[in-house]
């Protein structure tokens, strides 16, 4: 995708990246977070504001600093770039709340052309994983690179 994103940087794990959001906000130091389950393969990715204090991830905090469609872009270049690592990998993420699920939802909807390219994207329905497809509320997603 060619859209505007922050630039990252990455841990050299390629599983921890960070990067500024910059809005009338200010600016808010975010996080991503590739973790492997307990499913070998499968890893959990955890997005939020970086908790200063602590260096944690917040993925409680609403910042709005008008800019999630950048924020998404950026989230997936970490997305391309843990993948081009871990090709085998299958990334899970669903929002830490209703709003934000659904927001990752309209962003896959919205740029399913261009993901599918790369990855097979699946998305989770009353307890059961689909392939994803446009207008489904679905509580959570999942993709992996295409062969």
């Amino acid at each position: 995708m060619k859209l505007p994103r922050y630039e990252i940087e990455a841990e050299d794990s390629l599983e921890v990246f960070q990067f500024v959001s910059e809005g009338p906000k200010g600016s808010i130091q975010k996080l991503i977070k590739f973790s492997e389950t307990a499913l070998n393969g499968f890893y959990n990715l955890a997005f939020g504001d970086k908790n200063l204090l602590t260096g944690d991830i917040d993925d409680k905090v609403v910042s709005n600093n008008g800019d999630s469609e950048k924020i998404l872009a950026t989230i997936v270049s970490a997305v391309y770039a843990f993948t081009d690592k871990e090709k085998e990998a299958w990334v899970y993420a669903t929002g830490s709340s209703q709003t934000r699920t659904r927001l990752y939802r309209m962003g896959i909807t919205k740029y399913l052309d261009e993901v599918r390219q790369d990855f097979d994207v699946y998305g989770l329905l009353n307890g059961e994983w689909e392939y994803f497809e446009k207008d489904i509320d679905y509580t959570a997603f999942v993709v992996r690179r295409n062969k």
